[in-house]
């Protein structure tokens, strides 16, 4: 395929029980197995993003600290507490005493009304799982322990046989809204889990004066857990020297099947159609490059380096864009002028499969009331509206050199940018904005657009951002992700902003 990744992304490992009182089995005949039933089913649908470990029923203090060692053991990223019947709360917080992850309360009542005529006392036991969570809430809080509570209904589709109500609620908005909150808690875990395992390679440098862009790897790994492992042009040139006329060849095939060759800029003079011989180079070199990624064992790359006018690694840097835009579609986000932080944005963003195409203003239109985001390169090929463009430039902007850049926008519809900056006592923060992906025209310059309507004016908007101090890059997504993002930066332990 084309979009296949070249690393899978880890997915979170998840800790489940649900808690209850253990004098009531005795005292309610079928009402444990029914409360053992519901957690099958949150096991069943988190499984579906995650790998779950579920301890099962946590009935007294013992068997909580039993549950605290055994997520220990299983290095759980988050641990979700089923709230099924009522317990008191000396059951649930020993489990946190012990297991450290961060803890989700879920408050699912199975029914959206009971039978008030026919209900037992065993059957409104089984759906009282919101009585203990204030309990809870207050032991967790004095404890020091953070939490996190999800209200709304479990999303059954039948009804258990023992049921005494109607137990089909999964087309309710409160489960649907529900399961939406657990989704994103689900997700959101394995982006430490992933930081915590990566590798970004930094090749080259910064771009020389763009004080925003520079960053302390000590830092960067103290609070995201990723390795920075330092590359040198030599180190990619080496791989250029291995790779066969066929690899070029296959590379060839793989950019004519993603892109959209140009003819000329009908507006811009330094934007031409590809020369044979740029194609040739751009493909030997993104075979060089992914020869390098596979061979650093490599997660992200962020890249610059100028090169002496004429030099070897000016040519070399001058086929850079296309082999970065391949790597980046293929799970291996690219940031140019070595913007290492906005690198992070974008495998948050690859993390979760939202995209992550690497921005920065270009232009503001006050007539359609949008901001154009993009570069020169690279792009998030598998998140474009309709197949990109390769342009050769007659020379990249602001630096040296001549190649091949990508001409592109990202899909009409929602977006969200992410941008990661540092703020002045050395943490990383996030700033998220929601918006839409419009369709209106961009330029034919050999450069990434897209242009987005925010909920505001853009000057109001560009006030908010500025004021926020953003770094002037940022990472582009599809969909809504906020709320998402915010999660993310929860369990990061690390500062959102939501314009």
């Amino acid at each position: 395929m084309l979009f296949s990744p070249i690393k899978p992304n880890m997915k979170a490992r998840v800790g489940l029980y649900s808690v209850g009182l253990r004098a009531y089995w005795e005292q309610f005949e079928g009402l444990r197995e029914r409360l053992c039933e519901y957690n099958a089913f949150i096991e069943q649908r988190i499984s579906e993003w995650a790998d779950v470990y579920n301890f099962g029923l946590v009935d007294t203090e013992g068997e909580g600290r039993r549950a605290g060692e055994w997520l220990n053991a299983n290095n759980v990223d988050i641990v979700f507490c089923h709230a099924a019947t009522y317990a008191t709360s000396s059951t649930v917080l020993p489990v946190h005493q012990i297991c450290h992850a961060p803890v989700v309360l879920l408050n699912l009542q199975p029914t959206a009304s009971i039978d008030y005529e026919h209900t037992t006392t065993g059957e409104w036991l089984a759906h009282c799982g919101a009585c203990p969570v204030p309990e809870f809430s207050n032991a967790l809080a004095r404890a020091g322990i953070a939490f996190r509570v999800v209200n709304g209904l479990l999303g059954l589709h039948d009804t258990p046989a023992i049921s005494l109500t109607n137990e089909s609620t999964y087309e309710r908005i409160e489960a649907i809204r529900a399961w939406r909150e657990i989704e994103e808690w689900t997700k959101a875990a394995s982006v430490p889990r992933m930081l915590r395992h990566s590798r970004f390679g930094f090749l080259g440098n910064t771009y020389s004066g763009m004080l925003d862009m520079y960053s302390d790897f000590t830092m960067i790994q103290a609070q995201t857990g990723l390795h920075v492992e330092v590359l040198e042009l030599c180190d990619l040139n080496r791989f250029l020297h291995e790779v066969t006329e066929t690899e070029v060849e296959e590379k060839l095939e793989q950019v004519q099947a993603m892109f959209q060759i140009s003819g000329d800029s009908p507006s811009d003079p330094i934007a031409r159609k590809p020369t044979d011989e740029q194609m040739v180079w751009s493909c030997k070199v993104a075979a060089a490059q992914e020869k390098m990624v596979r061979a650093y064992d490599l997660d992200a790359l962020t890249y610059y380096y100028h090169g002496s006018p004429g030099g070897e690694y000016e040519k070399l840097q001058g086929g850079f864009i296309v082999g970065h835009s391949l790597l980046t579609a293929r799970g291996i986000p690219c940031s140019g002028e070595g913007d290492l932080k906005t690198a992070v944005a974008m495998k948050i963003c690859d993390i979760l499969g939202t995209g992550g195409s690497y921005s920065e203003i270009v232009v503001v239109d006050y007539v359609d009331g949008t901001i154009l985001l993009g570069h020169d390169g690279p792009f998030h090929i598998a998140i474009s509206e309709g197949k990109p463009i390769l342009r050769g430039m007659g020379l990249y902007h602001g630096k040296q050199g001549t190649g091949v850049s990508v001409e592109a926008k990202v899909k009409t519809g929602p977006i969200t940018t992410l941008g990661m900056t540092q703020t002045g006592d050395g943490r990383l923060k996030m700033i998220i904005s929601e918006g839409e992906s419009t369709d209106n025209p961009i330029m034919r310059i050999g450069n990434t657009q897209t242009p987005i309507r925010f909920s505001s004016h853009p000057d109001a908007y560009m006030s908010k951002w500025f004021a926020e101090a953003p770094t002037h890059h940022c990472a582009m997504s599809i969909g809504h992700n906020a709320s998402l993002f915010e999660k993310v930066g929860e369990l990061m332990n690390t500062k959102c902003v939501a314009l």
